[in-house]
């Protein structure tokens, strides 16, 4: 196993190059200049991180949005207060579009979105295209940093060839790493700076200068031998959930034809001390990586001609349990005398897991659209979430709607797809005409369907 190293200081030499040794010297003594390129739930909290520890930090995004919200000294991201900004902004922090500004940091770390195309195919232009508006400006003695999740060989497949282009060189006159981001929104067990923090270098000396950067701000480093191998760490480590999740969502629906509880079964289950671990099913996957990370090894692992076929069928598990939603909704609104068509419907929670307001991948908003394609009046409820957000493939035009009693009263049926904390679980037991439970947070009730 690769040593867990925090030190800040490499123990080995090098041929002299002014430019990297002047890089390595600013970052010794903290006077580095850090570039965050995408202020979304990945680059902001590591953009503040950075400035919570001295780090004078400028952060890129093409949202002029963000830009302007942040210079304001707002937040758009709830977990994230206007005190956090103003803080970071007094450390120096600003936020820019102008990626002429480049030339001015010593580092460029790209947090920004790796989705997957119509085709499920791995879709890397916001990769690119933020490397090729950052090379015009790119100079000698810079660092280029990868966070986003992607398929492994990308940073020496496409990231390298790119500077080497320009006459850049890795190890030589610029330093190249991918350090995968690890952030769980919504825990507040374990922050930006807790988060053991894994990074591969294309040569031992950019893997030096990154562990030296990142040591400034995260506890805890974890150098493996290349940038591949941290490639495929971050794919191992949501690949792992998302087959898991997978299983058990495939027994929730064997438990259901059997009229078994299988939030009861994992229960039971989890009182084994050895062997077991937890996984709670639901109404699918949400988040940018566990839906995503899977197709992009199952698609690169083509290019060796290995068909991952254990990979792939779990991903067509938690892809179909939407429509497993939808059909309960279906089944139990057929029971009530009533069709999906003309039905007044809300789903309660938008975010993709409870009590925050990341709606990415949310399998609730793919659950909106399907009950919409069947004719239902679709509104939903999410206190984490008060507008409808823009979406590529999603538009409702669509504000949340208060819980009272009497709005409860007002719907056909409600779709639990978010447990919120903050929902009042009490009124949801006692004025609903019919609610489906994907989350196995409701006790056993007549009018509450388990989903």
């Amino acid at each position: 196993m690769p040593q867990q190293q925090t030190d800040n200081a490499s123990t080995m030499t090098y041929p002299a190059n002014t430019s990297l040794e002047t890089l390595e010297k600013r970052i010794s003594e903290r006077i580095c200049h850090v570039g965050i390129y995408g202020l979304g739930y990945v680059g902001l909290p590591l953009a503040l991180r950075f400035a919570q520890v001295g780090i004078r930090v400028t952060g890129f995004d093409i949202d002029v949005h963000k830009v302007e919200t942040l210079n304001g000294g707002h937040s758009y991201i709830e977990r994230i207060t206007s005190e956090q900004i103003a803080t970071a902004q007094a450390a120096g922090f600003i936020a820019t579009n102008d990626f002429a500004l480049t030339t001015d940091v010593d580092i460029q770390i790209i947090c920004v979105p790796t989705p997957l195309d119509s085709h499920h195919q791995p879709d890397l232009s916001y990769v690119t295209d933020t490397v090729d508006s950052i090379l015009p400006y790119f100079r000698e003695g810079q660092i280029l940093s990868l966070e986003s999740t992607t398929w492994p060989g990308t940073t020496e497949e496409l990231l390298e060839p790119r500077l080497r282009a320009k006459g850049f060189i890795p190890g030589e006159n610029c330093a190249l790493v991918y350090s995968p981001e690890r952030e769980d929104p919504g825990n507040a067990q374990y922050q930006t700076a807790d988060i053991p923090k894994v990074i591969g270098g294309t040569t031992q000396r950019c893997l030096d200068l990154g562990v030296s950067l990142y040591s400034l701000a995260i506890k805890t480093m974890v150098p493996v031998s290349t940038p591949k191998v941290a490639e495929m760490t971050k794919l191992l480590e949501n690949i792992h959930r998302a087959v898991n999740i997978g299983l058990v969502n495939e027994m929730k629906i064997v438990a259901d034809k059997m009229g078994i509880n299988i939030h009861e079964v994992i229960k039971a289950a989890a009182t084994k001390p050895f062997g077991f671990v937890p996984y709670t099913p639901g109404p699918g996957l949400g988040g940018h990586c566990i839906p995503i990370d899977p197709f992009y090894l199952t698609w690169k692992a083509k290019e060796y001609g290995i068909n991952t076929r254990f990979i792939e069928l779990a991903g067509e598990i938690n892809h179909y349990m939407p429509h497993w939603v939808v059909q309960k909704v279906a089944d139990a609104l057929n029971d009530h005398g009533k069709p999906v068509k003309g039905s007044r419907i809300l789903v309660l929670g938008l975010a993709y897991k409870k009590n925050i307001d990341d709606t990415r991948e949310s399998p609730a908003v793919e659950i909106m659209a399907l009950l919409q394609d069947k004719g239902a009046l679709v509104e939903y409820s999410d206190p984490h979430v008060p507008i409808f957000p823009q979406k590529r493939d999603y538009s409702f035009d669509l504000k949340s709607v208060d819980l009272t009693p009497a709005a409860i009263a007002a719907y056909d049926c409600l779709v639990l797809a978010t447990d919120h904390d903050a929902f009042n679980y009490g009124n949801l037991t006692i004025f609903p005409k019919l609610l489906i439970d994907t989350r196995g947070r409701l006790p056993i009730h007549p009018q509450i369907v388990s989903a």
